[in-house]
Parts: structure tokens; sequence; C-alpha cells
């Protein structure tokens, strides 16, 4: 093929176009490689056929395409939380549409380093944690490990299962403009990232289908396929089935969409601390089933955190007595518990001779120029030299060092401040020779511009070495000439592409040759805390729906979108609404419902349906591992029909009602993917326990909220009565006369054929309860059964005709003292349930003093 040469300029290089309507202006920094083009101009071999097939785009059919994706990755619910970001745990992934792609020959260079590298820092771990030769052969100074909160003593001469301490591991990689390639950072910990790559090489392929289908590029699943067979092989107890858990430190974590892809993509149990017990040296999965014997935990918590008993006391993201289990090998822990000894960048200086010491050859890939603080020598070349260098902080959580700080840009105070700092401490700190980074080219506004990049490549043991995903996720800054290149400071994160010699298929699931195993039906592996979320998911869902008909009603009726009659029925459908919102008395009906609908629509009303629907979303986050996909983008799509209403000064009824129908089959698509593809295991039974209390209480509220106006309004209250409840068209295909008080009653509360009765609620909780109580193995009924087996009789022998006169003085004083006796006891079923199944995953949370993660920097 022809090579493309973009025609020079002075300042920068390159301003040209390729042939067809994709114009390509592309401006290259002068003094920094660029991935695509080269120092002349030309475009590098492995990017030809990409720009070739590019240029053949039609106009605005990249934008067209990459809307789709960015509507996709908002559907898929890829997130990525800044912690500084307003959007917080909302804030979609950034992830650009154009690649980077590398040569299988260079790809061969990075590959054989980084397995090298892998395999020394194992080493490393395992003499720290064992004989520390490296130590007394002054190899390594003691301070820069035992002064480093990673180094976890209690895990001395633990010899984990294997013998390999780090199963997986990333390494930050970046160019400089001689085209050699340096490690910027090690990542030991819980390294992260992964997942998102997955999600990105899915996200590109079905933006740019075309390209990956007539061009070889390496697959990445087979590197999660050998990760899972890594895992397997560790479980302390061979037997055919190993329960492997992946450990997260909760949804408020920076990269909690990861984990819950990761634990869904392998087929892991996704876990919080609170979830795990260790009996008897034994970790257990809580569930509502028992407690079940894990044998290998998939960690994203930091180790120090991971044991409040023999690590940090104040943590609340660990398992007590879970260091205890490790030392008795009764679980495996990967990466194993103080391999984020590895991660401080202080270590780097060492590692050349560390390699030439412990696997008798020298580095395949050098890491950036750094000089440890701790030494007097090296401090003083960095105060001496501070204009060129990056300081970094040598250990994580130094508050003076929240992150690096370039030299050159610091004021001269500021400087003086951060040099009596290193003085005064000088193991805490390090500092780094500054690279010119490698540009990438980022689509942006119809052009490509390039951005400063760097490669997070994934390593994972497998049999007897390491072996390496063959791409990675590479993250480019914010803006052209950025100096940090992190996904926290608004960077964003591209596919990575390996050319292939031949072609390969693109990403699918993982189909692994395990042996047979013993077919079994039903999950037992739903800890309470799962369910406890799903159980509140359901009432959400089912609060949103009604709080929606109720608004809807109350709209309909004012304005341009009122009909016949609705003077009458105004009153009635705002005496339904407003007990949750505090009005004046004497307000003008039509007055309150515009309050109301602005009430409801406001984010920091707690009551409010934009509110309510807020927490569905929050829920669904929090079992978002338990939801399809399909289930997931119907959650989004209800906040997306909700976040499109906003209330200006002049209330348009006619266009909120139209947005009200529009959040009604938003839920209505909820519920019904709830009831048609969720497997009927525990899972879904606490979802449906949920919608049924809700709607019980729902129906309970109504019904005696409208006894009041029932005798000033008549047949209009019943008809909001009848509307908010979606029962009108059963009462009128079976009574065929305007409604009347006694069967609209017996509808609404004791017929067992209406979905949306009281008595219907009933019948579905007897079920449910029976079911979900036979784990107990007992003949007696637990508190639970014998109450819905109570309210389902008080409203069976119900007799609605004598419950539907009115009192001697034209009251219903004993209809409203039988509603209000099932209400309480509903309210006592919904206590039992929580104080039954839930009360253990009360009280904890990913907050407090301990960090949640460290976010990907």
């Amino acid at each position: 093929m022809e090579r493309r040469q973009l025609p020079p300029d002075d300042r920068l290089i390159g301003q040209g176009s390729l042939p067809g309507a994709f114009r390509l202006g592309y401006p290259m920094v002068r003094g920094h490689r660029d991935e695509m083009v080269d120092a002349d101009g030309w475009l590098r071999p492995q990017w030809e056929n990409f720009i070739e097939a590019l240029s053949t785009f039609p106009h605005d059919e990249m934008l067209t395409r990459w809307d789709r994706a960015q509507r996709l990755i908002r559907e898929n619910g890829v997130t990525y939380n800044v912690y500084r970001d307003p959007r917080g745990l909302d804030r979609p992934w950034q992830l650009d549409p154009v690649p980077l792609i590398l040569s299988s020959q260079e790809w061969a260079g990075i590959e054989a380093a980084m397995m090298q590298r892998a395999e020394l820092l194992d080493r490393i771990l395992a003499d720290l944690y064992g004989p520390r030769e490296l130590l007394c052969d002054g190899m390594l100074p003691p301070a820069l490990v035992f002064g480093h909160p990673s180094y976890l003593r209690a895990l001395h001469n633990v010899c984990p299962a294997g013998g390999r301490r780090l199963h997986l591991y990333a390494a930050d990689l970046a160019r400089s403009p001689d085209g050699q390639w340096w490690v910027m950072s090690d990542r030991c910990e819980a390294p992260s990232g992964a997942g998102y790559a997955l999600e990105n090489r899915v996200i590109v392929a079905r933006t740019l289908p075309e390209m990956l289908r007539t061009r070889p590029v390496e697959p990445l699943t087979p590197f999660f396929h050998k990760l899972r067979e890594t895992l397997y092989s560790l479980s302390p107890r061979h037997h055919e089935a190993p329960r492997i858990v992946l450990l997260t430190p909760g949804p408020y974590n920076e990269s909690f969409f990861e984990h819950a892809y990761l634990a869904r993509f392998l087929g892991y149990t996704l876990v919080e601390a609170e979830d795990l017990t260790v009996r008897g040296d034994h970790v257990y999965l809580k569930t509502l089933d028992g407690l079940q014997p894990v044998d290998v935990i998939l960690r994203r918590t930091d180790g120090a955190y991971c044991d409040p008993l023999e690590l940090r006391g104040e943590s609340t993201l660990g398992i007590a007595g879970l260091v205890q289990a490790v030392r008795r090998g009764n679980v495996v822990v990967a990466n194993g518990l103080g391999s984020g000894l590895l991660e401080s960048g202080a270590m780097a200086p060492f590692l050349p001779l560390l390699a030439r010491r412990l696997l008798g050859e020298d580095l395949k890939m050098p890491s950036v120029a750094t000089w440890w603080c701790g030494g007097n020598k090296e401090r003083d070349y960095v105060l001496a030299n501070l204009d060129h260098m990056v300081v970094k902080p040598a250990y994580p959580g130094i508050k003076a060092l929240p992150q690096p700080i370039f030299g050159e840009h610091l004021p001269a105070i500021r400087r003086a401040e951060l040099a009596q700092n290193i003085r005064n401490r000088p193991e805490a700190f390090l500092a780094q020779e500054r690279l010119k980074l490698s540009t990438a080219p980022v689509w942006t506004k119809g052009e490509l511009d390039p951005r400063p990049m760097m490669l997070r490549v994934f390593v994972a043991a497998h049999e007897d070495g390491y072996v390496v995903m063959p791409g990675g996720l590479t993250r480019v800054a914010a803006e052209r000439g950025g100096n940090i290149v992190s996904m926290q400071y608004g960077g964003g994160s591209k596919d990575t592409w390996i050319s292939a010699d031949e072609q390969v298929p693109l990403a699918v699931p993982l189909k692994t040759a395990d042996a047979p195993v013993k077919l079994v039906r039903g999950a037992h592996d739903l800890p309470s805390r799962v369910a406890d979320n799903l159980y509140w998911f359901g009432r959400y869902v089912e609060r949103s729906e009604d709080a929606t008909r109720l608004l809807r009603a109350t709209l309909s009726r004012i304005g341009n979108a009122a009909s016949y009659g609705a003077a009458d029925e105004l009153p009635v459908a705002v005496s339904l609404i407003s007990r949750l919102y505090r009005l004046p008395a004497d307000i003008d009906p039509e007055e309150a419902a515009a309050t109301i609908a602005r009430m409801n629509f406001d984010p920091a009303h707690i009551h409010g349906l934009r509110a309510t629907i807020e927490r569905v979303h929050r829920m669904a986050a929090m079992v978002r591992d338990r939801l399809s996909l399909d289930t997931w983008r119907a959650v989004n799509r209800l906040l997306d029909e909700v976040s499109k209403i906003s209330m200006g000064d002049r209330l348009n009824t006619e266009d909120l009602v139209n947005l009200l129908n529009h959040v009604v089959l938003a839920c209505e698509a909820l519920s019904g993917l709830a009831m048609e593809n969720m497997t009927r295991g525990l899972a879904w039974r606490f979802v449906d326990i949920g919608r049924r209390l809700e709607r019980g209480m729902h129906v309970l509220d109504v019904l005696s909220n409208i006894l009041q106006p029932l005798d000033s309004a008549g047949s209009a209250a019943l008809d909001v009565l009848l509307e908010v409840s979606d029962s009108a068209m059963t009462y009128r295909s079976r009574y065929l006369s305007a409604p009347q008080f006694a069967p609209v009653l017996d509808l609404l509360l004791a017929d067992e054929s209406n979905p949306r009765s009281l008595a219907f609620q009933m019948a579905a909780l007897g079920t449910h309860m029976d079911q979900v109580a036979a784990g107990r193995r007992t003949a007696f009924y637990g508190p639970e059964q014998r109450l819905t087996i109570w309210l389902t009789g008080a409203v069976r022998t119900a007799e609605v005709d004598v419950l539907a006169r009115p009192d001697e003085d034209g009251g219903r004083r004993n209809l409203a003292t039988y509603l209000e006796v099932l209400r309480s006891k509903l309210w006592e079923l919904s206590e039992t349930v929580t104080r039954e199944y839930f009360t253990h995953a009360v009280g904890r949370s990913a907050t407090g003093n301990a960090p949640i993660r460290e976010p990907m920097p």
C-alpha cells in the first residue's frame, strides 16, 4: 500500500487531509513522538488500513456512530466515579472511538518485558515476606520496606497456596520521544482497569465493526479465561466447584462498575466485607441459605484494610480473622495481602540490581529515572533539580502531597515549602524525571487531536509463569499538552489494538473446558445485603409508579389537559397526593397541584418522584451484578425519562402529562422485565416482596384518604380512585354503571383476581414467605409467615358490604379502623422481614475513616 504523508507546518507538523469525506486535520506537537504519524508526517504502517477505512466514511458518519456509542455507554451503565465531580457515581466512562494501534513485533517486546517484571516483583515479595535476604544483604534499604504502610508484618512467613503472591499485575507505560517505552508505575495491590479495557473493546467493536472484521486484532477474552483458570487452581479444597468471590469496597468506589462487570463476566459472586465471616479459621459467605465456604477471594480492597483484627483496627471494609484463615491455608486471597508494598515508586531505582540478583538477567524495560529521597545523596540531587522533577509521594495517603507536583510550575514560595517538606520527611517522597509523553489521536469535534497518553498493561499468573493481555487500557490527557494523564483529572480512555498475524474472533463470553459439574437448579449465594438491596429496589420501583400515577391524575385535571368533570375531581386528586407534602389548608387546588408538581421534580425533595427514581437507580447500581443488561437499561431509561422533566415558571400541564405517561411506561417495562426475565429464585422473590408490600401500602393509603372526600365528591372521588389504581376498565366491564363505593371497595380490597388489589398482594406475599422460610427446615411457622396468614385471612373474610356502609352519623369509622389495623400489620410485616433476613446487613457501610480505594490515576 502506498504510504500517506501529511504535509508539515512550521510550529505544528501535519495540517493536511486524507481523501474522502472524512477530513484529517492532525497537528503534531514538536518534541513529542506521535503514535499515529512519524516525524516526517507519514502514517505508521499499522495505522494505514485503519485511516484508509476511516477516510471512506460519509460526512458526519463518525459523529452518528459515536453518538450511538455514547448512548450504549449510558445504557450499559459504564461509569467511573471522579470524587470531585458533581456527577459522582453517575459520571459516564470517557472513551475515545479511535484506538491505539501497535504492531505485533513491538508488542512482543512489551509482552516479554512485562512477564519478566511480574516474575521479578513476585520474587521480591516472596523474599520480603520470607527470609528477607534482600534486606540483610543491603540490596534494599530497611526504611523503604518497614516504613511502607502496605508492608503487613502479620503476613511474614505466611506462604500462600501455589507459592505466588502476585496473581494480577499492571504497569503504566509511557513512551519517550526516542521511541523507548518506560515503566512509570507498578500496580500490585488491586490493579484496576482490565474490565474497562474489555468493555472498551466491546463498545468499539459495535461502533466500528467493519474495522475489526477485516483487520486481524488480538482478542482480549483468552486473557480472562487464563485468569479464571489460575484462580480456579488456587482453591485449597480440590473439588469440582470451588467458590470464588470478588471482594469490593462497595458502590462508592470509583471503579465499582468494573467490579460488578468482572464478577458477572467471570461468573463470581460479588461481595462486600459484611457478606463474609470467619468461623474456625475458614471464610464463609453469609447467605439466606446459611454459611457457604469460600475458597478464593479476588480482592479489590487495599490489603491493610482487609482484616480489622490483625491489620488496621479502624477498617470497616475488612473481615475479622481473614489473616488467620490465610495463615492456615484455608483460603487464598489474590493478590496476596501485602502486595501493595510494591506500588511504591521508590522501589524502581533498585529493580535493575534486583533483577540481576533474582533472575540473573537485566531488566528488559527500564523504569523512568527515579530518586527516592530517603537516601542523602538522592535527596540532595532532587532538591538541587526540583525544576526538572515530578515529585510524588513514596507511600500512599500522604496528605501533604495528594497529587504529583511538577517542579517547573511551582512559584518560589511553593517550591520552598516543598523543599522543606522533603527535608523534614525525606523517606516519604520520591522524584521522577519528567518524560515528554508520546501523543495519540483523539477524535473530538469532528477532528483528530494529539493528546499525551499512557498505556496500562495487565499481566496474570498462569501455570508456572505469567501471561499478558494483548492490549490494555490506553489513557489520554484531558487536553492537548496536559501534564497529568488520569481518569480522576478528566482524562479519557482508548481501546488498544495489537495487530495479529491472522484474523481472530471478536470478544465473546468465556467458554472454558472445565470438568463437568453436578447439575443444580437454584442459586445459594444470595447474601443478606444483596437481598436487602433487591427488596428496596422493588419497593422504590413500585413507589415510583404509584407516585407517577397520582401526579398524572392530578395534573390531567388542570389547565388545557383537564376534561369534563375535572373541577369536581381535582380536589380529590390533590387530597390523595398531598399526604407527603406540607401545604396550607386554604390553598387553591390548582395552586396546590402546581406546588406539588414542582416538589416532585425537585431532586432535593426526599419524597419527590425524581428523588425516588434516583433511589431506584442507586439500588440497581448496588446489585448490578444480579441484574440483566436489559434490566439495567430499563433502569437508566426510567431515570432519563424523569430527568427530562423540568419545571419552569409556566406550568404546561399537557407536556407534563405526556412526559408522565412515558415515566409510567418505563416503570411498567422495568416491572415486566423483573416478572418475565428473572429466574424464580430468592433474588426475584425479594424484589417482588418489596413490590407487593409497597403496593399494599399504597392501596391502604388511597382507600383511607378517599373516605373524607367521598361524602362530598361522590362518584367523582371514585373515578379518581379507580384511575390511580389502574382499575377503571375492570370496574366498567363488570358493572356497566357509574362507580359505587361497595363494588369499588371490593375490587381494590378483596378481589384476588385484580393484581392491583390488597388481596392479590397478600396472597403473593404469603407464597413468597413460605418459599423464603423453607430454608429453615422446621415445621413451625416463622413470624413473617404468621403475619401474612393473619393479613390474608383478614382480607379474605372481610364483609365488604358491611364495611362499605356509612355509620349512623354518616361517617366511616369502622372502615377507617379496619384499614388502619391492616396498615399497622403490613408495617409490622415489613419490619419483620427486615429483622429476619436483613438485620446483620445494616449498620456497616463503605464510609468512615478508611479509604474506599485509591483512585485510578
